[in-house]
């Protein structure tokens, strides 16, 4: 809604920082929709010196609607953010919203520069697992469930020994199973258990037992990438 506050909030940023500044925005707010506004927003900010955008396909509606609805309620417009990159071809424009998909986020990327996962992210973190060979050309093997577990486990213990409680960490691991045989058990098991005191790293292997072995062994189905993308 005040994009000269934002490129302010920019340039102080960039002349206290040597990293990179970039900024994360809704397509519109409330009153203030439809592509020109959406372009005024960016133009104003990237004069600051903001050259990296990641672009929310979604309105935001504050007047209405609650911080968990406006996550699914406005619909979808990628088409804007595509416009976007069009107009400001000299721009990193990324896409983020509703994608849960390898190929969905093949497909955006042809009209911009990068695709952001939210949600699916921390939801079903296996998705990455290909990902180094859907899009980067890598060769070696995926991991498999069990692989990425049984990494996890001395993991666990280094933080553990360090005096941090294991289920900070066993609390993001409930979606590695997600869409699988077996999920719900998996995560009955560590949100019953990895609370407990004296918990340790061995939880793993027992939240393990009583998925199939079909599960924990398989991985994802590969296909030869269209075109690798620069490292």
């Amino acid at each position: 809604a005040e994009p000269e506050t934002v490129a302010r909030g920019v340039e102080a940023m960039r002349a206290a920082v040597k990293i990179p500044v970039t900024v994360k925005h809704r397509i519109g707010v409330d009153d203030l929709r439809g592509y020109e506004n959406l372009a005024h927003f960016v133009r104003i900010v990237s004069q600051a010196g903001c050259d990296r955008f990641i672009v929310h396909a979604r309105i935001a509606l504050l007047k209405g609607l609650s911080p968990r609805e406006n996550r699914t309620v406005p619909p979808l417009q990628y088409e804007l953010v595509y416009r976007l990159k069009e107009d400001f071809p000299e721009l990193i424009i990324e896409l983020n919203g509703g994608v849960r998909s390898l190929p969905e986020i093949r497909d955006h990327l042809r009209y911009v520069d990068g695709v952001m996962l939210g949600r699916a992210a921390y939801e079903n973190p296996y998705l990455f697992a290909a990902v180094d060979q859907h899009f980067y050309g890598a060769v070696h093997r995926p991991p498999t469930r069990r692989e990425i577990v049984e990494a996890m486990i001395p993991y666990v213990r280094e933080w553990r020994e360090k005096d941090l409680y294991p289920n900070k960490i066993f609390r993001h691991m409930f979606g590695l199973f997600a869409f699988q045989r077996g999920t719900r058990q998996w995560k009955r098991f560590l949100s019953e258990n990895a609370h407990k005191p004296g918990t340790t790293e061995d939880l793993l292997e027992e939240a393990m037992q009583p998925l199939p072995d079909d599960v924990l062994d398989a991985r994802p189905e590969l296909t030869p990438p269209e075109e690798t993308l620069p490292s």
